[in-house]
């Protein structure tokens, strides 16, 4: 891949998001099934449980309503239904149309089917794709292969230290080769949240597609395609709420891809293969109750704990606690800090009582700092010392105390 130079100067951070008020918000969830309350649970980037109201949903579709949803017969018609009701409904929770909505078996396959699927719909000889350094990597991963198998250009862009992305350097970057531009809508570390629209906006007038994995955004930050100008757009159910094993990919109507899957034209064609009716149904669920969540300001309820979180451990450790990431645009849940002095493997082993994620990675026994807060710029240090607590739908001020107490009293001991 080619790498861009990095800016000469620092990108501009856009304007803090702001969230609606919790009001409303007192009457809380009955307690979930699979947090035993032994455990605080902070890792809702990784996945989140599944909600009892999904899986009841989608119970009836395992059970009473099999059949195809292809078939023209009556035990076709109930799935069919449900089908086309949960592509409705995904398409309300972004702005799009249910036409629009193609669902997918995971979030990587969805950027797949985005990133392999305009490159080779393109018909260019050598068509141009440009991305960036902390980008997931079912998409850095995707670009790689279309350069490896198909002679794709590739340029990986450069980001600040907060993990944001100058759309300067993407305007630099595009040229008349230039057949797409994948930038995720928020990254799953830190929560950074990219300028999208004005990224998207510098791609289309170029001609070039622009794609946005937004699992992370989706159901966490109001987000509407239309308003983004992105003309593909990945949500992933197990980061909402719905099993593992159900996505979906918007593709703005118009819009040429070459299929993932090849069959029987399931899907608008791209891919092929019976739907699983339930896993459906499921995101649909999701994608709904996320909707009321953003109506009612669970992101505002979510946000509060989370900077109580940041804000009790600094004040327990004053002077060790770093943030890594922006300050102000960034999801409302997510919390990425580096406790000066205390590995955060090693904090997460002193306290049993909480289940989060590191800034590191361990291969046969040496810690490898993460990718994303070594594109920002933060040394390996740092990086080894890095926490992501991430909050969610079931998270109270009861888990937040516990956790800040927890990791305090393990970080003072080092």
């Amino acid at each position: 891949m080619e790498h861009a130079p990095a800016p000469a100067s620092p990108c501009r951070a856009d304007a803090p998001v702001r969230f609606a008020g919790a009001a409303g918000l007192t009457d809380r969830l009955p307690p979930h099934p699979g947090l035993t309350g032994e455990v605080v649970y902070l890792d809702y980037n990784a996945t989140t449980p599944v909600d009892p109201r999904v899986a009841e949903a989608m119970l009836p579709h395992l059970t009473t309503f099999f059949g195809n949803p292809s078939s023209d017969h009556p035990y076709g018609a109930g799935p069919r239904a449900a089908l086309a009701r949960a592509r409705e409904q995904v398409a309300a929770l972004i702005g799009a149309r249910p036409p629009e909505i193609v669902f997918t078996a995971s979030g990587s396959e969805a950027d797949q089917l985005a990133a392999r699927g305009a490159v080779l719909g393109s018909g260019r000889r050598r068509p141009h794709v440009i991305t960036q350094a902390t980008e997931h990597p079912a998409v850095l991963e995707a670009c790689r292969a279309l350069q490896r198998l198909h002679g794709a250009r590739v340029t990986v862009l450069p980001v600040d230290g907060e993990g944001l992305l100058d759309p300067a350097a993407l305007a630099a970057a595009l040229d008349d080769d230039t057949v797409l531009v994948s930038v995720m809508a928020a990254n799953n570390e830190t929560g950074a949240l990219q300028p999208v629209a004005e990224l998207a906006s510098l791609a289309r007038a170029h001609g070039a597609l622009f794609h946005c994995d937004a699992a992370q955004a989706a159901g966490r930050v109001p987000l509407d395609v239309e308003t983004l100008g992105v003309d593909l757009l990945t949500v992933v159910g197990h980061k909402m709420y719905a099993p593992k094993g159900t996505a979906a990919l918007y593709v703005r109507q118009g819009v040429r891809l070459e299929p993932v899957v090849y069959g029987g034209g399931q899907e608008r064609g791209l891919r092929a293969g019976t739907e699983s009716t339930a896993l459906a149904v499921a995101l649909g669920t999701a994608a709904r109750l996320a909707a009321d969540d953003l109506a009612r300001g669970e992101p505002a309820r979510v946000a509060a704990l989370r900077d109580t979180l940041h804000r009790n451990l600094a004040d327990a450790l004053p002077g060790r606690v770093d943030l890594n990431g922006p300050a102000g645009q960034r999801l409302p849940n997510t919390l990425n800090v580096s406790v000066q002095g205390a590995p955060g493997h090693a904090l997460l082993a002193a306290t049993p009582e909480i289940a989060a994620s590191t800034g590191s990675a361990c291969h046969s026994g040496t810690r490898t700092p993460s990718l994303v807060l070594t594109a920002m710029g933060l040394g390996p240090r740092r990086s080894v010392e890095a926490l992501r607590l991430s909050l969610g739908r079931w998270t109270t001020s009861r888990d937040v105390e516990t956790a800040a107490d927890a990791l305090a009293k393990a970080a003072a001991m080092r």
